[in-house]
């Protein structure tokens, strides 16, 4: 199951999503929403967070998906928040592991919030490779996550 989404997360990014859309939109169904709230929802958050130097759009997707697994539904629910922060935060122990950092720029060796990485970052295809690699880990950490 995990090599398939992880599959149907790389070719929703080939078809045009970002990397947050694309890690949320293959978890929309079983978190109980359409495809396309799943779409809209993480639209700004692809790119470092819009190309603005920011955390992964792979690590702010998983965040999103692990957010709505979480039993929180009431803010006074102290233990709901500290089991959802436990759970991403061991989501980022995993991929900072496996890839040593969760900003964009770190992953990817450019900074997309300017033009010349941007420009960079399309000539060497890193959203085509590096990208599709990094979405797949995060589908693949958080499919982990949820048989554990």
């Amino acid at each position: 199951m995990a090599a398939e989404r992880a599959d149907a997360a790389v070719e929703l990014h080939g078809r045009g999503c970002n990397c947050a859309q694309a890690v949320l939109a293959v978890f929309a169904s079983d978190l109980g929403m359409a495809q396309e709230e799943a779409l809209r929802i993480a639209s700004a958050f692809g790119a470092g967070m819009a190309r603005t130097d920011g955390t992964c759009g792979t690590v702010t997707g998983a965040c999103m998906v692990l957010g709505l697994r979480s039993d929180m539904r009431r803010p006074e629910d102290k233990s709901a928040k500290d089991t959802a922060y436990a759970r991403m935060q061991e989501f980022d122990r995993r991929y900072r592991a496996r890839h040593g950092d969760r900003s964009c720029t770190g992953l990817l060796g450019v900074n997309l919030s300017i033009p010349d990485g941007l420009r960079a970052a399309r000539e060497r295809g890193l959203f085509s490779t590096r990208c599709n690699e990094l979405i797949r880990s995060a589908v693949e950490i958080l499919e982990d996550m949820a048989r554990s």
